[in-house]
């Protein structure tokens, strides 16, 4: 996926976000204790997502894009959410989803989201090398910074 933006990992993301969307439900409905560890669990795994996704996207400002390629003479973003994860936009995609698959209690949506998971680490991988061309600083700030999970990845 080596096009001039990245426009290739937009469509898969575009493709992949509406698989999740429009995902069966696979096994029937969770049994009601399993159901209820689902709901206390996703619900706030769900408004985490919300809150990281929302935050990423205000820090972005001008500099927002949906390809990986940052826009050109960009900032580099590294206060805010930002100081806590490289990239909160994707981190809170993911974390949205895998809440929301486990309120709903949707093993379909709970195992897309882990590609997605898996998406946008190779994605975020891909951003990582351009946006460290454009700023040779982001290497000091990856080192100091998680990938998209606080304290975790």
């Amino acid at each position: 996926m080596g096009e001039a933006r990245g426009e290739a990992w937009v469509l898969a993301q575009g493709g992949l976000l509406v698989g999740y969307l429009l995902a069966p439900r696979l096994g029937g409905r969770w049994p009601w204790p399993l159901r209820l560890v689902g709901l206390a669990l996703g619900l706030p795994l769900l408004a985490t997502g919300l809150t990281f996704l929302g935050f990423g996207l205000a820090a972005l400002r001008g500099s927002l894009t949906p390809f990986p390629r940052p826009r050109p003479g960009a900032p580099l973003v590294t206060s805010g959410i930002y100081g806590c994860v490289r990239h909160p936009i994707y981190g809170g995609i993911v974390m949205a989803a895998v809440g929301a698959a486990l309120a709903l209690g949707s093993l379909s949506r709970l195992l897309l989201a882990l590609v997605l998971l898996g998406f946008f680490g190779a994605k975020s991988e891909v951003e990582e090398r351009w946006l460290l061309a454009q700023h040779p600083e982001y290497a000091a700030y990856r080192a100091r910074v998680r990938r998209m999970l606080p304290g975790l990845w």
